[in-house]
């Protein structure tokens, strides 16, 4: 590109196409998420809206006696149909948050941000991120939490539609504020530890691509550290989405002190085992199908 205004739009391009192939590899690294982490997601979302069970071998080996492995994968239509969308925005929104950093600390193309860069457009992506993913989250919590013998719901679209009814909008989006409480900081430590910990494997050539045994390492720790940060705001998310409409008109503070009180302070990371457990296998998923399918893109574009 010659001129200065051919080389402006020329960055344009390339950043346009960078938040392109952040969209697509991010889609595609959700759905590799969801196989891999759904049965124990199932099972912490259990542990979080019931007392039926003594902790999370209890509650898999009662979960499959009751309702077989299947039951494991129970309500997973509704994230895996929205994961693709919830997961390229969520990447897309890192690498927007990228560019404003880049922009912000003048860092030339090809160089690293600063770790309080890299952390902003972690927080960042959690902003269009969770416009997409209540309705679908709370319909997964839904399904994965009622009486297998008497569901309330059939599935996801019944589940839909019966929001809808009682509450409208309102009703798909309930939570909204407390996603947003648990994927803001969780989002500045799940895509902030990533990039800083590849940053430090690839110190001596930034340029350099990680081996699949990196990505699977930084992609688990990635998301241990997401739910390290996020489990307590989760814990009460899905209490709140799971109660009747009315049940807590004093919003989080409410779900909190009802709960503080009722369990005690350890309550807030009830299910925390398992969420730690998923997280290490389904989020070195989630990076290797980021990481693989960037790389052929870049074969092509």
């Amino acid at each position: 590109c010659k001129g200065v205004s051919s080389v402006d739009r020329c960055k344009e391009r390339a950043s346009g196409m960078e938040q392109v192939k952040a969209f697509a590899s991010g889609g595609f690294g959700g759905m590799c998420l969801v196989f891999v982490g759904h049965p124990l997601d199932t099972i912490k979302v259990r542990l979080q809206t019931s007392n039926e069970y003594t902790g999370m071998a209890d509650c898999f080996k009662k979960t499959v006696a009751r309702e077989g492995v299947p039951g494991l994968y129970k309500g997973m239509a509704a994230p895996l149909a929205g994961i693709t969308p919830i997961f390229a925005i969520y990447f897309w929104g890192f690498e927007v948050g990228k560019q404003i950093a880049a922009a912000v600390e003048g860092k030339k193309e090809g160089e690293n941000l600063s770790t309080l860069g890299t952390m902003f457009a972690g927080g960042f992506s959690a902003l269009p991120g969770t416009a997409v993913m209540v309705p679908g989250d709370r319909i997964k919590v839904i399904l994965q939490a009622q009486d297998s013998k008497n569901p309330k719901y059939n599935g996801p679209i019944d589940c839909a539609k019966g929001l809808w009814k009682e509450g409208g909008i309102r009703g798909l989006y309930k939570g909204t504020a407390l996603t947003l409480l648990r994927d803001g900081p969780g989002s500045v430590a799940y895509y902030g530890a990533y990039d800083i910990m590849k940053q430090r494997m690839t110190k001596d050539d930034p340029t350099a691509p990680l081996s699949p045994l990196k990505v699977i390492f930084a992609g688990g720790m990635a998301g241990v550290f997401n739910w390290i940060v996020g489990g307590p705001p989760d814990v009460l998310k899905s209490r709140y989405q799971m109660a009747p409409e009315g049940r807590y008109p004093g919003g989080l503070r409410q779900v909190a002190s009802e709960l503080i009180q009722a369990e005690g302070v350890g309550s807030l990371y009830k299910g925390l085992a398992p969420a730690l457990a998923r997280a290490f296998p389904a989020n070195a998923a989630c990076f290797l199908g980021v990481e693989t399918s960037k790389k052929v893109m870049n074969m092509y574009f």
